[in-house]
């Protein structure tokens, strides 16, 4: 595996920036969804490196890649990539998650020790970031995935797994366009352009689907949610989240609109006070159920003073797992009907999941 990375520009911003290199054939950029990247702006730049002496080029719709091509990660390295790698450590669920989607089994060598979503990998070798690093060097990766989060939190660690020749590459995407473009990252990083491709296909189809079913729906007669992220800390989503995306695709309205982002991530600042302002038009409170939040609802119920919010008085207080919410997978998907399904029971068929997948009260 030859790969190399670089940092960036100080004053790039260091928000995600996983837009994948497209096509170096003119042909190939102009037919595929990747030729409409630019389009989107903001945080994602698509970052093209087109090597002049490439008569194919790498294209993301083969299986294989014979040319190298490059991307720029989360923290705004650059990797460029020549061959699939073969030997990956996976310490994020989610990346282990599509990395399994995107067919990979074998090549997955290590995973996060809180990652036991997937039976078919539950015997794989567990790592942390906390572990010392000649624990990954010995099982000789030639990839480790990780997120911000940990190359903020163990810059030790990643730089040891560097300078040892190891591949280090920091993804996390914060919206859904940038969600396409991570699937293509690790579709490009593992040699699966066209299982990537099909992802984003069956993501887009399965949506269009939902869509159909939430047009029905006026906006004035909408249901307003709050969508709590923290609990201890009063915290909700940030407008451009996945949350509140999988929100408004269920055909939700936010109430938190104006809440104020934490940094760069999708959380974002709110309050008591801000939420028993709005509490006469939540209809519906919503609250993400796992490691990020423990909570129940009783928890919530029980809250000094949020008897003034018209979804606890009406027993309209509901928890969402956290893996269909906030996690940049397929089960997005999920999400999206699970909360339709609290919100309209009527448009989405089966009525509101049990006790256990949306539970409320």
């Amino acid at each position: 595996m030859q790969t190399s990375t670089s940092t960036a520009s100080a004053s790039q911003s260091r928000s995600a920036r996983l837009a994948v290199i497209v096509c170096s054939h003119r042909r190939a950029i102009a037919h595929s969804p990747l030729s409409r990247i630019y389009a989107t702006g903001g945080c994602l730049q698509l970052f093209l490196l087109v090597f002049a002496s490439l008569l194919a080029g790498f294209c993301p719709y083969a299986s294989a890649a014979a040319s190298s091509a490059s991307f720029q990660d989360s923290e705004g390295k650059t990797v460029t990539v020549t061959h699939p790698f073969v030997r990956i450590i996976s310490l994020y669920p989610a990346h282990t998650e599509n990395l399994a989607g995107l067919g990979l089994d074998a090549e997955i060598v290590g995973i996060e020790g809180g990652d036991g979503d997937l039976p078919q990998l539950r015997n794989k070798q567990h790592f942390s970031y906390r572990d010392d690093p000649e624990k990954f060097i010995a099982a000789r990766p030639d990839l480790v995935l990780v997120r911000p989060m940990i190359e903020r939190s163990a810059p030790q660690l990643v730089a040891t797994l560097r300078q040892a020749g190891i591949t280090v590459v920091s993804l996390q995407p914060n919206t859904v366009q940038e969600i396409f473009y991570y699937w293509r990252a690790l579709g490009l990083l593992t040699g699966r352009t066209r299982q990537a491709e099909e992802m984003v296909a069956a993501f887009q189809s399965e949506l269009a689907a939902i869509r159909k079913i939430v047009g029905k729906i006026p906006e004035k007669a909408r249901t307003k949610v709050y969508f709590e992220s923290i609990h201890a800390k009063m915290k909700t989503f940030a407008q451009e989240s996945i949350a509140m995306y999988v929100l408004g695709q269920a055909g939700g309205v936010n109430v938190a609109a104006d809440a104020r982002q934490v940094r760069e991530t999708n959380i974002a600042a709110y309050g008591k006070e801000h939420i028993l302002a709005k509490g006469a038009e939540i209809d519906v409170f919503l609250a993400q159920k796992g490691r990020m939040n423990p909570v129940t609802v009783e928890t919530i119920t029980q809250e000094p003073g949020f008897q003034a919010i018209k979804a606890v008085r009406n027993n309209r207080v509901f928890l969402v797992d956290e893996r269909l919410v906030s996690r940049p997978t397929m089960r997005i998907i999920e999400g999206i009907k699970t909360i339709g399904a609290l919100l309209y029971p009527e448009l989405f068929s089966g009525g509101p999941p049990k006790k256990g997948s949306g539970d409320g009260r």
